[in-house]
């Protein structure tokens, strides 16, 4: 069967002053073939395309039963400029032609496709302002705490939750699966979990994942980064201030109960929760299920899996936590490029309060330190703590770093309502960090060990930074010099 033309006629209701459905026929029957095809909807409005006569058409013209399309005006076919670019793009592929005979519109001529393409740059303008008006409404649902849209995350099911000025809002309510979350959270906190090992205990005991029957290392990796989980207080807001976040709410609003989100702009190929500065967090009307300790276990553990699988940010030296500014008294970060490793003062690049430029050479230093530790722990008594104990130790050391350093990269994000808050954590954290020290060397001294002295050389790079941690108080950089401040 041969393409013929098409009228397409559509009347939502008999008016005085509108053109009846036959007279927008018998006009358009001029610009026609001889064969025509007829379609019309009477009692429709034009504002969409769910009209009956007009599927049919469109149908038609996807079965390559059309060459052209003539409507007496153009909202006959469209009211709508988005409507209308995205249904041309169909005509277009199968080379069908638009007449319109009110504005002697016609895609055949040069000045019918001039008008066309003056029509798609209003229909495109349409589409992204439409675009916009969805993501600004989106943000102002994430901004009072309303869950802003898209299916509920595992573990809640979306009811109403009250808001800021009492009315009911989208929320999140838990469901039959929180506790599984809450197992999650704990089982990966455990001492040598990973997320394999807590995936594959939640598949032996036939736990089905979202969307899909088995749990993987990406799964449990989303529940475990997002913060619609956490009972956000201040540890929270400075986590993800050292992240460079943007905050809907203030701090004192962290109220240690509600959970939050991170919505925003991202790029499709990174992580969700890798790359944040460019993100909003904004407090949720709905609880936490996981206290704000063990969510933040987490995430250090987290983070360190990626630093260890990327750049090794935090395990490039045993010696971390150790080396000061001796300019500004700022810690030193270690930044790796490929096989060179330089030494950079956080309060240089992170707070611009310091110029000092530090040379010396990372692996000098080790092998200096080293030296020295190797004389001290030979006129040392033969004194060693059990396995367990420095294992345990270790960890808590590394967590306690981990804290300071997030709080001094938070400093430069800090405004004056948290600098206060965060002078006191560091100085908390640097207490804990001596008390635990101090705790260490008494029990070191207690027990007795094997005839053997300990030689540093052979311990894992935890056990070279627990015995660094216990002899050396601080190591001052400046310049190519370095000074070790002992403790002994």
């Amino acid at each position: 069967m041969s393409a013929l033309d098409a009228i397409y006629a559509r009347q939502s209701v008999d008016k005085a002053d509108s053109l009846s459905i036959q007279g927008q026929i018998d006009l358009c029957r001029q610009k026609a073939g001889e064969e025509v095809q007829i379609y019309q909807d009477k009692g429709y409005s034009g504002k969409n395309t769910n009209r009956p006569a007009f599927q049919r058409m469109m149908e038609d013209v996807e079965r390559g039963l059309i060459q052209k399309i003539i409507v007496y005006r153009l909202d006959r076919f469209s009211r709508s400029i988005a409507d209308f670019g995205r249904l041309w793009e169909l005509l277009k592929r199968h080379d069908v032609e638009f007449v319109s005979i009110n504005e002697t519109f016609d895609t055949s001529t040069p000045m019918g496709r001039a008008m066309l393409n003056i029509i798609m740059v209003f229909a495109q303008l349409e589409r992204e302002t439409t675009a916009q008006r969805v993501r600004d409404n989106y943000y102002q649902r994430a901004r009072l705490g309303a869950w802003p849209g898209g299916p509920a995350p595992y573990g809640f099911e979306i009811g109403k939750l009250p808001g800021p000025d009492g009315n009911l809002l989208p929320g999140l309510l838990p469901n039959e699966q929180a506790p599984v979350v809450e197992r999650i959270f704990q089982d990966y906190a455990m001492e040598g979990a990973s997320l394999g090992s807590v995936a594959r205990a939640l598949n032996a005991d036939g736990i089905p994942a979202p969307k899909r029957a088995v749990w993987d290392n990406v799964s449990l990796s989303r529940i475990l980064h997002s913060p619609v989980y956490v009972m956000a207080d201040e540890d929270v807001y400075l986590y993800y201030q050292g992240k460079g976040l943007n905050f809907a709410n203030r701090l004192e609003e962290f109220d240690g109960l509600h959970a939050g989100m991170v919505v925003g702009k991202r790029d499709r190929s990174a992580g969700k929760y890798q790359d944040l500065k460019e993100q909003h967090f904004s407090l949720s009307t709905h609880y936490g299920l996981i206290p704000s300790a063990l969510w933040l276990q987490c995430q250090y553990k987290l983070d360190a899996n990626r630093q260890l699988g990327g750049a090794g940010r935090g395990k490039h030296t045993w010696l971390s936590g150790l080396l000061k500014c001796g300019c500004c008294g700022y810690s030193v970060k270690v930044n790796r490029d490929r096989d060179k490793y330089y030494l950079i003062c956080s309060g240089r690049s992170n707070l611009g309060l310091c110029d000092a430029s530090i040379r010396v050479d990372l692996r000098e230093l080790e092998a200096c330190v080293e030296a020295e530790l190797e004389k001290l722990l030979a006129e040392c008594p033969d004194t060693e703590a059990g396995p367990a104990e420095d294992r345990e130790a270790a960890q808590a050391l590394a967590q306690i770093d981990q804290k300071i350093e997030r709080l001094i990269s938070a400093l430069a994000e800090s405004s004056d309502l948290t600098m206060p808050y965060i002078n006191r954590t560091i100085e908390k954290l640097e207490r804990q960090r001596g008390e635990l020290l101090e705790r260490q060397s008494k029990l070191h001294k207690a027990s007795r060990a094997k005839p053997e002295h300990l030689r540093f050389g052979p311990l894992t790079f935890e056990q070279k930074k627990l015995v660094a941690a216990q002899f050396i108080g601080e190591i001052r950089l400046s310049g190519e010099k370095a000074e070790v401040i002992w403790r002994v």
